[in-house]
């Protein structure tokens, strides 16, 4: 039987905005497999921030290459196998790419234990880029004391929102800076948040100021830009600032604005860190028992906002950016009609 694959190219490399003319969407017959691959078909698709970072040509994340398959995180199933590590059937995570099936080698996926939770979750709540990132930011980096004030900005994105809750398990206060005022409703009544700021209605740095006199005592940062410093400006004494991405940013990183208010570090006797995920590959294990633990006893909601079929792909990337997203961004890796 032949199978047809579909994928997501890299048409150009974008010039402000990555817009939907950027990408090609090619179709491909599947040749039989060699010794020892593997091919999964991709049921979802991570959108993530940092995909926009990979599409000039050079940089801090790995890049595409101009007629390259975007190399998204997904998972999916083994369908047809080569290799004696993998068999038919099994459920897989790895960087499968924008694509309706990935002919993958062995070493390029990892098992997902669906006892934890559905597919989809594997790219959420127990995802790399989202649950377990969040994880290490709140835990690893921030640290929250109960009574603590801890400030999330992009609080309804898969991390932020994630990373909020896993403060409040810790016993913090928390504040979560989304924009719009169903994104503040859904940050305090759906997920527990004590406060919410609307930053497309509200002034930021006032609002800080009215819901933390005395201070932010953590701030987890997924923004950058005007809110990276209008919480520098809030900072409490000893606080710690977690810089854990930049979405404001990363349409132009030839020309990336740095805070203005990072002297409040200094005054404040506090300190501003940033991670990555692989730099705590020790404490993978230990996040994914505890975030599968919270899904499971209801500690922890895990919204996901998923996009049908693989052509929506590019409006699935825009749409993040214009910050429309409620929860993990997906798309459902069907092919196209």
């Amino acid at each position: 039987m032949t199978t047809i694959n579909h994928r997501v190219t890299l048409a150009r490399r974008p010039t402000g905005e990555a817009t939907a003319d950027c990408f090609a969407l090619e179709s491909e017959q599947l040749a039989k497999l060699e010794a020892g691959q593997v091919r999964v078909k991709v049921e979802y698709i991570s959108i993530d921030a940092a995909l926009r970072t990979m599409l000039y040509g050079e940089g801090y994340h790995r890049q595409f290459g101009v007629g390259d398959t975007i190399g998204s995180t997904g998972v999916g199933r083994v369908i047809d196998s080569a290799s004696p590590e993998w068999e038919v059937g099994q459920a897989v995570r790895g960087r499968l790419g924008a694509q309706t099936f990935a002919t993958v080698g062995p070493k390029d996926i990892a098992a997902v234990d669906e006892n934890l939770g559905p597919l989809s979750a594997h790219l959420g709540a127990l995802g790399g880029t989202t649950g377990l990132t969040a994880w290490i930011g709140v835990r690893n980096i921030g640290k929250p004391l109960p009574g603590e004030t801890f400030v999330v900005s992009g609080a309804a994105g898969g991390v932020g929102s994630i990373a909020g809750q896993i403060a409040k398990i810790d016993g913090a206060r928390v504040i979560g800076i989304a924009g719009g005022p169903e994104k503040a409703t859904f940050l305090v009544d759906t997920l527990g948040f004590d406060e919410a700021i609307d930053y497309k209605h509200e002034d930021v740095g006032e609002r800080l100021r009215e819901l933390a006199p005395d201070g932010l005592n953590v701030f987890f940062d997924n923004v950058g830009g005007d809110i990276l410093d209008a919480a520098l400006d809030n900072i409490a004494l000893r606080a710690r600032v977690v810089i854990c991405g930049a979405i404001s940013q990363y349409d132009d990183m030839s020309a990336v604005t740095g805070p203005s208010m990072y002297l409040r570090l200094a005054e404040r006797q506090s300190r501003m860190e940033g991670f990555a995920l692989f730099h705590f590959k020790e404490s993978y294990a230990q996040a994914t028992a505890e975030l599968a633990g919270w899904l499971a006893d209801g500690s922890l909601v895990s919204p996901e906002d998923i996009m049908e079929g693989l052509e929506r792909f590019p409006e699935a990337l825009e749409f993040m950016f214009s910050g429309g997203n409620v929860g993990k961004l997906m798309v459902h890796a069907t092919p196209p009609a």
